[in-house]
């Protein structure tokens, strides 16, 4: 656990998290993880139904204590008056609302973003949805796989000759949770010079669409439609992945000019390193399945170890390609906390993702794992006026 005498960068934020799964949890986690005060709104009776997604622990998922960290959990069915009742005042208070609901199902409760704000004219609000709160699609069911598909990544990923595959995590709901933590500072920024809040858009297929490098400018000047490739990066030369002699993958970007002059004298290639005509990118493109053959050919009379042993010495960039059990033996993820160790109530392990990014003066930590459903409840509405007996009877009532 971090030190908690240390300040945080987002110290005294309040944010409300409404939402399940990826997107919006993600987001929240974000803000958590420096510092912001998220409360975690779940329904009462099986909470986020990431608790019991993938691997569990005591029927819980070890997901869930990295997704959930640092956040204060309270059960409020947002079916019930009552319940709806109870988010009006949490965001009253709030700063930050997180929401990846379906568009409309916040204002079906009386709980979207222009009549919350209404009452807290500084409220902002981060929407994530599938896409977007406007346009033709906005009333349509839209997952992380359906974000990937429309935003262009799924098109380009894989070999040529083979079905479009995925990535192997929701990289779809992370952009956009990605792009909903930077859009809340944005707007924190901007009402801090004019005291008004704002809402956040932020449409899965577009925080994919955003990363599609040249494949817009490349169409729209000449209709080239930019095709799966594989490992490799064409255009882009030499930058692929090559089979090493002990059957192990060697990633190498040698794509830079001096680089390349660099990585062919290290292998024995000065008739490459020499020639003008592979001085440049352009150059080496034109040529790149001859390249691409003469690194292979190398690579595979060699092993993976002396590989990367050659190219570190000649300040070329290249990697083994990490499975989990390579990253949790690496020193450089050990040297800069990127494995935490946290001990669960048996006193079994669990280790979760160290903070992204690094701040040298107000660094964020963790706090506390992934809480109990409903473990901070009675907390959070004592604190909004409702006493135990209050809590008692809408507990009663199914409310909370």
């Amino acid at each position: 656990m971090r030190d908690a005498t240390k300040s945080m960068p987002l110290d005294g934020l309040k944010v409300l998290e409404m939402g399940t799964l990826i997107a919006g949890p993600f987001c929240g986690r974000l803000l958590a993880e420096f510092g912001a005060d998220v409360i975690k709104i779940e329904t009462p009776a099986d909470g986020d139904p990431l608790r019991k997604w993938r691997k569990l622990h005591e029927g819980t998922s070890l997901w869930w204590y990295a997704q959930a960290r640092n956040k204060k959990s309270v059960t409020v069915n947002l079916r019930e008056k009552e319940g709806q009742d109870i988010v009006r005042k949490l965001a009253l208070e709030a700063d930050i609302i997180v929401e990846n609901f379906r568009p409309g199902t916040l204002e079906k409760w009386n709980l979207g973003f222009e009549s919350l704000s209404r009452d807290n004219p500084k409220l902002i609000m981060v929407r994530l949805s599938g896409f977007g709160q406007t346009g033709p699609y906005k009333d349509r069911v839209g997952f992380g796989a359906i974000g990937e598909s429309m935003g262009g990544i799924r098109y380009l990923t894989g070999y040529p000759d083979h079905a479009p595959v995925r990535v192997g995590i929701s990289i779809g709901d992370s952009l956009a949770a990605m792009y909903g933590a930077m859009g809340a500072l944005m707007a924190l920024h901007h009402r801090h010079k004019t005291g008004k809040g704002q809402m956040v858009d932020v449409a899965l297929y577009e925080a994919v669409f955003s990363l599609m490098e040249s494949m817009l400018p490349e169409f729209g000047m000449s209709g080239f439609v930019r095709e799966r490739t594989g490992a490799s990066l064409p255009g882009i030369v030499p930058s692929n992945t090559y089979l090493c002699g002990d059957g192990q993958y060697v990633v190498i970007g040698a794509n830079g000019d001096s680089i390349f002059k660099r990585m062919m004298l290290a292998i024995d290639r000065a008739d490459l390193a020499n020639d003008a005509a592979l001085a440049d990118n352009a150059g080496r493109t034109r040529r790149t399945e001859e390249l691409d053959t003469a690194i292979a050919a190398w690579t595979g009379a060699n092993n993976l170890t002396d590989v990367l042993a050659v190219l570190d010495k000649a300040d070329v960039p290249s990697g083994r390609i990490y499975s989990i059990a390579d990253i949790v033996a690496d020193m450089q993820y050990q040297t800069r906390g990127m494995i935490e160790k946290h001990k669960l109530g048996d006193n079994k392990e669990v280790w979760l993702p160290g903070i992204v990014p690094k701040l040298s003066e107000t660094p964020g930590g963790t706090k506390w794992i992934g809480p109990k459903l409903g473990e901070h409840t009675a907390e959070v509405l004592r604190a909004i006026g409702y006493d135990d007996a209050a809590q008692k009877g809408l507990r009663g009532r199914g409310v909370i």
